[in-house]
């Protein structure tokens, strides 16, 4: 199974895309319409209207990578009410997402910073 080995951030375009949009027209996707650069150490997620489409952009040292997944007869979970936009997501959430979770359900226990023990 192919996916996006360990990602330093994950942008999600919140809005459907059109699919038959390459590495070049995501890549103009992300840096006008996301307000984002494409060639940062990230990688971007964009869904078509039906949400059974998902491709993902990322910039690796020399060259784009564009991964696409195609779903027979289900539909991913796109996230809508979550505030920011695009959407920030970890790479594990990104996998939950790739296998059908609806990531808005499943919150993680707060993460707790102690300085000190006592």
């Amino acid at each position: 199974m192919m996916r996006p080995g360990t990602v330093v951030q994950v942008y999600l375009c919140r809005e459907p895309v059109d699919m038959r949009k390459s590495i070049d027209g995501l890549s103009v996707l992300v840096q006008e319409a996301m307000e984002l650069n494409p060639f940062e150490a990230a990688v971007f997620v964009f869904c078509n209207r039906a949400r059974d489409k998902v491709k993902i952009l990322a910039w690796e040292r020399n060259g784009f990578v564009l991964w696409y997944k195609r779903l027979e007869s289900e539909r991913f979970k796109w996230p809508e009410r979550l505030g920011e936009t695009p959407v920030r997501l970890t790479g594990e959430q990104l996998n939950w997402l790739l296998d059908g979770y609806n990531i808005e359900l499943m919150k993680p226990h707060k993460a707790l910073n102690y300085q000190a023990v006592g």
